[in-house]
């Protein structure tokens, strides 16, 4: 399994490939397909739980979910978001129920700070911050926080919805790996949020995402045919029956 360090050390030799999962078997997929990093997100309150934000995220969520994508990964990094409110308690708590110290941060550089000399493994986050955000909109200043969250320990961090150009600045003035999410082709690595990616989620388009397939579409065929047979009886046939 990838650790921290690994992922750190991947800094200006390859571009980094993280996604959010949030239960078993697309975890197992992600792992299979060689993502580096699998975030188990507080956007699971939005595309899980279909909530407005991710502030109703618990810290009970979060360990259900971390540990469903734990048992279906044998070589990704997974990282557990804190959720909205939480802190070094919290953390602890993903740590000692899970095993696993390896927690995503947004701001907070004291927090992480601490975490850090508690022997966390912590990714950072900066820019737009939907903990925070009373509005989704480009974020211009995020460079200080950046290089604090840097100093306090961190070993990656996640810039949202910046300016490429400023990402790609602050990402060359880190010695840490940026992870981008809106912020340009200039950062060390990409995550996106899965649902999102595979076109499931068609009510939100921002213009940072490309979805690289059309699950809606899918799905809902599927679900025609299987009605189809049903209820015509095409479905069980012998061949699917004992």
């Amino acid at each position: 399994m990838f650790s921290a360090s690994e992922i750190k050390a991947l800094k200006g030799k390859r571009k980094i490939v993280a996604l959010t999962a949030y239960d078993f078997l697309m975890a197992k997929l992600l792992d299979e397909e060689g993502v580096d990093i699998i975030l188990v997100g507080d956007s699971l309150g939005m595309v899980v739980y279909g909530e407005k934000d991710t502030k109703g995220v618990s810290i009970d969520d979060m360990i259900r979910h971390t540990g469903a994508v734990m048992n279906g990964v044998s070589k990704a990094l997974i990282v557990a978001d804190l959720p909205y409110g939480c802190g070094f308690d919290e953390a602890r708590l993903i740590r000692d129920e899970l095993g696993i110290s390896c927690v995503k941060v947004e701001g907070q550089p004291d927090l992480v700070k601490a975490l850090c000399a508690d022997s966390f493994d912590v990714m950072g986050h900066a820019g737009l911050k939907p903990q925070q955000a009373t509005e989704f909109r480009v974020q211009k200043e995020f460079a200080d926080e950046s290089y604090a969250i840097e100093q306090a320990g961190a070993f990656s961090i996640v810039l949202e919805c910046v300016p490429a150009e400023m990402a790609a600045d602050v990402t060359s003035r880190l010695n840490i790996p940026t992870i981008g999410i809106g912020a340009g082709a200039g950062c060390d690595g990409q995550i996106l949020v899965l649902p999102d990616m595979l076109g499931m989620n068609k009510g939100f388009k921002p213009k940072f995402l490309r979805e690289y397939a059309n699950l809606d579409s899918a799905c809902r065929q599927a679900v025609k045919l299987y009605k189809e047979d049903v209820i015509s009886g095409n479905f069980p046939s012998h061949n699917e029956s004992y």
